[in-house]
């Protein structure tokens, strides 16, 4: 009976074609994936920002915060909403659910917005709304710039004109940020009592620069031969022109704005404050494009540096702060060199217990043609080069030399039973068909159901499943059409063996002996084999119980993360001077490279770089302890700790308990748990007390009122577990 195999080997061209067009097709491919740390996740939240300048807290969540969540809360695609109303600021992050399009949100958030702008006062600036990433919120660069002659306003006004438009002419760069500068501005300080003699008003000063200070087109004059524009200086740019401004005219009366203020050229109020090691500096964000290669943006990106920096101004110096690629660039690498370990050593197992060179080729030529034939699927999916699909082709390498291995096999037995190589080949390949197409599909559909989890754990290892599956495909087809012809041609034409294949088959005798001795063995006292496997079942219940679990183990990264939070009436600069005792903390420990920070008035964030893993003892893991009982003694200040997680995740901590409460005199809440995957929505717990909000640090600090109106206990990575609190347990105490 025919087989489709019978035309590969009887046409060996067709074979090397087939086969020929896989691996360029598929290196064509795999040189085009983009290569970065996690596979994309479509988790997003969007971020509605609005200032109302002057107004307190209570102002701002009565007519923008509740406005704005009553409109954006009606969209589809939202998990939820939280909001943080501070004075003068609203804040409004809608988390969207996953794999939900962010710009669809958009879209329909910005309508609803634009609705809903006449419910807001008139003095409020309209709602800023951005996009940012639930797996990253944070730009994956962070270029650190200080002065040893020039303030903030001046980095950042050097930066806006030079350093901001080179690097954003970057490829694969999406924007580039100023994080901590401040904008050169003209400050005008009302002297309230010569403004009260005078009987004038704020408004009327406020007025007067509105009507002289602004922006005006004239427009153009046309002859028969020419045309001029007309300019006009309508806006003023200087000290004296300011000062010279008239803010009141009463029968001939002037009144200048030098008499009822002082005007000098400053900066704009300084919202952030950036620090390197407790340097005062001006931070780049540059973040790059989605789905690209962020290890070549990298490159880029310190290139450019390299080459500005010998034009630099003396005074300015230039640091790359942060850069989220370091541990993906050592995480490839050591897969990448797993990857070649994984290769030779499956050759040198082949060969060995095959016993013959010619034999193993055909088994090691599959190989690299299914490995690299997956970057097809891999490419027409979507899917890039990130280290969870490089584990899958890890973990592949084994599995897609066994249909090779069985075709050979089958092949060499005919032959040494004195058939030739082509009738053994054409034999052997038709029994195998039904076999190879059976073992292909059952490995496939073994990996394939982890594509169809869901939540993060199912994007996650999408493309893990479905490269692993690809892989096995492809070794399916090598199996059916090249290492058909291939055994036709390698294996020995009279079924001779080698010293080396001799040796083997000794081997494998001896063995099956032995196996037959303890098979005979344990089938005498099978109730004792029972009874064994029964206890070993019942020991594995304790064993999973006990034992650690998490998604993926903590990895030294070289960084931590820092959260500040300060007290809800604090000031940027008081919040700047309680956080100089942590930067001399963090710099004290010797693994110690370097500190950076963001520093707000409500609190900032900021990242411990150590040295690199191999020149210290330590992990960073194995510092956490002792960092966050130094950071926790510093007055003023909660800083939380966090090591940087392995794999993505929706939130900056593994549990997050959100108490709300309903209405002033309100008696029950509501407790969401989020980001370490415990949730819990939707159950009411008891609450007793007033309106007052507390954040709670799981058991360690006392509650202290809050000015916001809502409150979120917080549960990183370490902390819970400092206080020997588990996170199910505190879920099923809640």
């Amino acid at each position: 009976m025919r087989s489709i195999t019978d035309t590969f080997i009887k046409h060996p061209v067709l074979a090397v074609v087939i086969n020929l067009a896989i691996v360029l097709v598929g290196w064509r491919a795999l040189t085009v994936l983009p290569v970065q740390q996690y596979p994309k996740i479509e988790s997003s939240s969007v971020i509605i920002t609005t200032v109302y300048y002057g107004a307190s807290a209570e102002t701002v969540r009565g007519f923008l915060t509740t406005p704005i969540e009553r409109v954006v809360s009606a969209i589809g695609g939202i998990d939820y909403l939280e909001s943080t109303s501070r004075a003068g600021v609203s804040t409004v992050t809608v988390h969207l659910k996953l794999n939900h399009s962010s710009t669809a949100a958009l879209a329909e958030i910005t309508a609803r917005l634009q609705q809903a702008r006449s419910e807001l006062p008139p003095a409020a600036e309209p709602p800023a709304v951005e996009v940012l990433r639930a797996d990253r919120p944070y730009a994956s660069f962070y270029l650190s710039f200080s002065s040893t002659e020039r303030d903030v306003p001046g980095i950042t006004d050097w930066l806006a004109r030079t350093m901001q438009p080179q690097f954003s002419t970057l490829a694969g760069v999406q924007r580039v940020t100023i994080e901590g500068g401040r904008q050169i501005a003209m400050r005008i300080w009302i002297d309230p009592d010569r403004l009260s003699a005078l009987n004038l008003s704020p408004g009327d000063v406020q007025g007067a620069l509105q009507r002289n200070n602004f922006l005006a087109a004239v427009g153009r004059t046309k002859g028969n031969l020419v045309q001029l524009n007309l300019l006009a200086n309508t806006d003023l740019r200087s000290v004296k022109e300011f000062e010279e401004l008239i803010v009141s005219d009463r029968e001939g009366a002037l009144v200048r704005l030098r008499d009822v203020a002082r005007v000098e050229l400053g900066a704009e109020e300084a919202e952030i404050v950036a620090k390197y090691s407790g340097r005062e500096a001006v931070y780049l964000g540059v973040w790059p494009l989605v789905g690209s290669n962020e290890i070549e943006v990298a490159h880029r990106l310190r290139e450019e540096m390299e080459q500005l920096r010998p034009g630099l101004p003396k005074d300015i110096e230039m640091h790359l702060a942060y850069d989220a690629t370091v541990f993906m660039e050592d995480a490839l690498t050591e897969i990448t060199k797993t990857l070649s370990e994984t290769i030779l050593i499956v050759g040198l197992v082949v060969f060995l217990f095959m016993g013959s060179v010619r034999t193993a080729m055909v088994p090691l030529l599959a190989m690299p043609v299914s490995l690299i034939g997956a970057a097809i699927v891999m490419f027409a999916l979507g899917f890039s080069l990130n280290l969870l699909t490089i584990l899958a082709i890890v973990l592949a390498v084994g599995l897609v030399v066994d249909d090779a291995i069985v075709v050979v096999e089958n092949v060499e037995r005919h032959v040494r039973l004195g058939k030739s190589r082509l009738n053994a080949a054409l034999i052997g390949a038709r029994e195998l068909l039904g076999p190879i197409v059976a073992m292909t599909i059952t490995l496939a559909v073994v990996y394939t159901p982890i594509a169809f989890q869901g939540g993060l754990t199912g994007s996650l290892f999408l493309e893990f499943a479905i490269t692993l599956a690809a892989a096995v495909v492809l070794s399916g087809v090598v199996a059916v059409t090249l290492s058909p012809m291939m055994s036709s041609r390698f294996v020995h034409p009279q079924g001779k063996q080698g010293r080396m294949t001799l040796f083997v088959n000794r081997r494998f005798e001896s063995m099956r002996r032995g196996y037959a001795w303890l098979l005979d063995a344990a089938l005498d006292m099978r109730w004792t084999i029972v009874v064994a496997a029964f206890l070993i079942m019942l020991a594995a219940w304790p064993l999973y119980t006990f034992s650690r679990q998490e998604l993926a183990p903590v990895e030294d990264q070289s960084h931590m993360s820092l959260f500040f939070e300060a007290a809800p009436d604090s000031t940027v600069e008081a919040t700047d001077r309680e956080a100089q005792p942590v930067v001399k903390a963090i710099t004290s420990f010797p693994e110690a490279k370097f500190m950076w920070s963001l520093t707000t008035n409500w609190g900032g964030f900021g990242g411990m770089v150590t040295k690199d893993w191999r020149e210290r003892t330590r992990s960073t893991e194995e510092m956490y302890g002792e960092v966050y009982g130094a950071v926790s003694q510093v007055p003023g200040l909660r800083v939380f700790p966090r090591l940087d997680p392995p794999l993505p995740t929706p939130g900056q901590y593994d549990v997050e308990l959100v108490v709300q409460e309903r209405g002033f005199t309100g008696t029950d809440a509501r407790d969401d748990f989020g980001g370490g995957g415990c949730r819990l929505a939707k159950r009411k717990i008891p609450v007793r007390g007033h309106r007052s909000e507390n954040r709670f640090a799981s058991g360690t600090r006392r509650a202290r009122p809050r000015e916001a109106l809502g409150s979120r206990t917080r549960f990183g990575r370490g902390w819970a577990g400092i206080g020997n609190i588990a996170w199910w347990g505190l879920c099923q105490s809640v």
